[in-house]
């Protein structure tokens, strides 16, 4: 860990905790996931209370949806000023969450995954967007993942590919 006692990217098993993993939760768009999100990571003092709206913000402004082989991912993430701790948030909504294509390069994705990124360290997020990206691009991690039933399930297997 760092001097901070954030964990570095690196760690970033660390940085994923069996209660920030969500399996079927029931938002109909980005605005509720945010929503939903944003009241569970400020009850475990992960957040600032800007948090909300500099993700919409942030989304609107430099989109995160993904196409991998095995599904779509979406990425959303905001500034370290936003994190209070560093966390990394996992979602399988109960259905599809439209994002805007990362890079405006493309459709719409329909999200069947979402990660959601809370990195306190200046740059760290970056760094662990790509990491994340490769992972997901390589072999069947995405529908790995996505076959999961449960938080516990999902959570161990998450871990289990940065292993």
């Amino acid at each position: 860990m760092g001097a901070s006692g954030n964990p570095h990217v690196s760690d970033a098993r660390e940085l994923i905790r069996p209660d920030l993993v969500f399996v079927d939760l029931d938002v109909d768009n980005s605005a509720q996931l945010f929503d939903a999100l944003e009241h569970r990571l400020a009850v475990g003092g992960y957040i600032a209370p800007t948090w909300r709206d500099a993700i919409a913000q942030r989304e609107r402004a430099y989109p995160t949806g993904l196409a991998f082989p095995g599904g779509s991912v979406a990425i959303p993430h905001v500034d370290p000023e936003h994190v209070l701790r560093s966390y990394i948030a996992l979602v399988r909504p109960l259905k599809p969450v439209t994002f805007e294509f990362m890079g405006g390069m493309g459709d719409p994705v329909q999200a069947e995954l979402i990660v959601n990124l809370g990195i306190k360290r200046e740059g760290g997020h970056l760094q662990m967007l790509q990491r994340l990206i490769d992972l997901f691009m390589s072999g069947d991690s995405v529908s790995q993942l996505l076959r999961q039933k449960t938080p516990e399930d999902l959570y161990a297997a998450f871990v289990h590919h940065f292993e």
